[in-house]
């Protein structure tokens, strides 16, 4: 029982340091959601991060800092530090599935009237709205960190990069 406990424990442990699922470069998702990053100067990227679903623009922007702390990590860097910011949200938030109707009233020759009543049902499945992040970092090393920088080692879980 204890072993059972303890594989059960380090599966949580290391589905909880692996990135968030469909955490990845955009051009692997037909989708588009993913992240898109541009080295402008060595300490210097613009991060665009496309999230899908309720609720996008947070995700979107959660994961492009998390993007952003990738690349500072990898490059080196203990903080980076966010100098643009920017959000665009496509798309409909409401349910794929609407229903609307009418009720419509006639009259005709010799004093003939009639009501109609119709009913429609829409399917939108591919509908989603889409989110995307777009954050202009600069990183650097050591102290003093600025005020409003993030630590590299804060956004970053233990484990492979």
């Amino acid at each position: 029982m204890r072993r059972i406990l303890i594989l059960i424990l380090t599966g949580l442990v290391a589905a909880c340091a692996s990135p968030p699922p469909g955490y990845g470069p955009s051009s692997l998702n037909r989708s588009g959601v993913g992240y898109d990053d541009v080295r402008i100067e060595s300490d210097r990227w613009r991060i665009s991060y496309t999230a899908q679903g309720t609720g996008s623009e947070l995700e979107a922007e959660r994961l492009a800092l998390r993007r952003a702390a990738d690349l500072a990590g990898r490059n080196g860097f203990d903080w980076f530090e966010v100098v643009d910011r920017r959000t665009r949200t496509e798309g409909d938030a409401r349910s794929p599935v609407r229903v609307g109707g009418s009720i419509s009233r006639g009259w005709g020759s010799g004093g003939l009237s009639g009501t109609g009543v119709g009913l429609g049902v829409s399917l939108s499945p591919g509908a989603q709205p889409t989110s995307t992040a777009t954050i202009e970092i600069i990183a650097g090393s050591g102290d003093p960190i600025p005020d409003g920088a993030y630590e590299v080692s804060a956004l970053l879980l233990p484990g492979p990069r």
